[in-house]
């Protein structure tokens, strides 16, 4: 079952699908519209057959919570891997998620959580995880960091098309990915390279705002 649902993810991730950006409406009592349009969204049916929520894999993130992937179900979720002692392409990739963080509209970022899933969990502890949150003034909860185990990690890169190596005892080669999830958890937009083009990943996280 596990592996029929990456099989199915990483096929909607080969189909390339995105989002483009449509006019805002018009604002109609714009505090109680903003009030209702910033809200978390609430989904009680059955998880699409393509979400990435459908893993049932556990987490820890920064605070030392124990958390499953959907728990984030509801929310716009803008995923990366990173580990915290990287020195190379981690720190430009953390500046690539900073940068579309603030271009994207404040409505907007009230229903995204950005998430950095660690591919060293040995080394990237809660204690740690928490530490590289304050140092990179990441510290609330719109931004989470995960930890899980090895088979996990790798299930999670796998459904990402996120490919890494460990090429000596401290240090990886991976893939900078960022990826877009809708509030069920479905891959729907995803950039490849560093400080490349990021307006097409602010237009999907625009639009599933709306």
């Amino acid at each position: 079952m596990k592996k029929y649902i990456i099989l199915c993810l990483t096929a909607l991730l080969s189909m390339g699908l995105l989002y483009s950006c449509t006019e805002e409406e018009p604002q109609v009592e714009a505090s109680e519209e903003l009030e209702q349009e910033t809200v978390k969204k609430e989904f009680t049916g059955e998880l699409p057959e393509l979400s990435v929520y459908n893993l049932p894999s556990d987490w820890t993130n920064q605070n030392g919570e124990l958390i499953k992937l959907e728990d984030l179900k509801g929310d716009i979720v803008v995923a990366v891997m990173i580990y915290t002692t990287c020195k190379a392409a981690c720190p430009r990739l953390i500046a690539d998620i900073r940068r579309i963080h603030e271009k994207v509209s404040d409505k907007a970022n009230k229903q995204v959580k950005y998430v950095f899933v660690s591919i060293d969990p040995e080394v990237d502890t809660p204690e740690r995880m928490k530490a590289f949150a304050i140092e990179n003034e990441m510290d609330n909860d719109q931004w989470v960091f995960l930890r899980g185990s090895i088979e996990d990690t790798r299930e999670f890169a796998a459904v990402l098309a996120v490919s890494y190596k460990r090429i000596s005892p401290i240090d990886f080669s991976h893939s900078n990915i960022i990826s877009v999830f809708d509030q069920e958890g479905v891959l729907v937009h995803q950039k490849e390279g560093l400080g490349v083009d990021d307006s097409s990943t602010i237009e999907a996280i625009e639009k599933l705002a709306m």
